[in-house]
């Protein structure tokens, strides 16, 4: 079989997008000290089209790298303080009885919007997480059996907290199967730290950039989608679609895994591959691609079993055990 490859894009002007890339690193560079791998992965997801799930510790600035990749998009963006109290309806939005017109009228809620922060989504009940999966996966939401369609563009970044479990509730496999990356984001270098300490004192503070308005909003949906054409371009050869279906399968038969990763990680691994080979400026996805993408779309996907998690196993530990035990074949 010949590599995947959609025709070439008349629009696509490769001169340009090279320009927006690079424009995009160095906007989210004046405010994200650091956390390269992050910024990628955040960029990927949205290239692709899909939503990601963040994960790390306080401080590590989740919620302001989504509120910078915001700003760069410049479409509409909402927030969503996730709490034990957040109903559903306060999400999607509520039919209001209107006396003056002796009919209800929509209150649209937070979730009508392109570009979604879910902070500390695992704080919310089970059935508020639940009002995501519609607008997630279909991009439209149901209120009172009737269907609103949201933006085509319409994209969901969701923060936890990994180190609390009271008052939390852990996401559903079928939510988390959802996103198409978990990007982690751990602690910053000694260097890191030194810089986003000296600069704390200055206007040059990651808080005082976006309050500002010193951060361009470079990618406006019209953009967007010239960026998603770019990346049609871009060819997957065969040998990296079977190694990306190798690697889902064989986590259904691992013998520290409980229940593995479905069809929906491959194509995680797929899209993911080749958005992040069009982020690198290569026309072709490389095993390199899958590799690195490995965990962010697996990780998530995978539930191991309780005897190997009580040693202290951990999905990083098994995705790099399942990368070394399937070798990668050209043909």
């Amino acid at each position: 079989m010949s590599d995947i490859q959609a025709p070439n894009t008349a629009t696509v002007d490769v001169k340009e997008i090279q320009h927006f890339l690079f424009s995009i690193r160095n906007e989210v560079g004046k405010v994200i000290i650091g956390q390269s791998e992050a910024v990628d992965q955040a960029l990927i997801t949205i290239l692709a089209g899909r939503h990601a799930l963040i994960e790390g510790v306080p401080g590590v600035a989740k919620t302001l790298l989504v509120r910078t990749l915001a700003r760069l998009l410049g479409a509409p963006f909402q927030r969503i303080q996730f709490s034990v109290d957040t109903t559903p309806t306060s999400i999607i939005g509520v039919n209001v009885f209107n006396p003056g017109k002796g009919a209800f009228t929509l209150v649209q809620g937070p979730i009508f919007t392109t570009f979604l922060l879910a902070d500390e989504i695992n704080r919310a009940p089970g059935i508020t997480q639940a009002a995501l999966l519609q607008a997630m996966q279909e991009r439209c939401v149901t209120i009172d059996r009737q269907t609103y369609s949201l933006s085509p563009n319409f994209t969901v970044f969701a923060t936890q907290n990994p180190v609390e479990s009271e008052g939390t509730f852990p996401l559903p496999e079928a939510q988390k199967d959802r996103f198409l990356l978990k990007i982690l984001m751990d602690y910053p270098t000694e260097e890191e730290e030194h810089l986003l300490a000296a600069r704390t004192l200055t206007r040059e503070a990651p808080e005082t950039m976006l309050e500002e308005n010193r951060v361009k909003s470079l990618l406006t949906e019209d953009r967007i989608v010239l960026l998603r054409d770019f990346l049609m371009t871009t060819k997957v050869p065969e040998s990296i679609l079977r190694y990306s279906m190798a690697l889902t399968r064989f986590s259904r038969v691992h013998s520290s895994i409980k229940v593995g990763a479905g069809p929906r990680a491959t194509q995680a691994l797929l899209l993911a591959g080749r958005a992040r080979a069009a982020l690198y400026l290569r026309d072709t996805v490389t095993v390199e691609d899958i590799r690195a993408l490995a965990l962010p779309c697996l990780g998530h996907r995978l539930i191991l079993k309780q005897e190997h998690v009580d040693k202290g196993l951990t999905p990083a530990e098994v995705v790099n055990h399942m990368l070394s035990s399937i070798p990668y074949k050209e043909r």
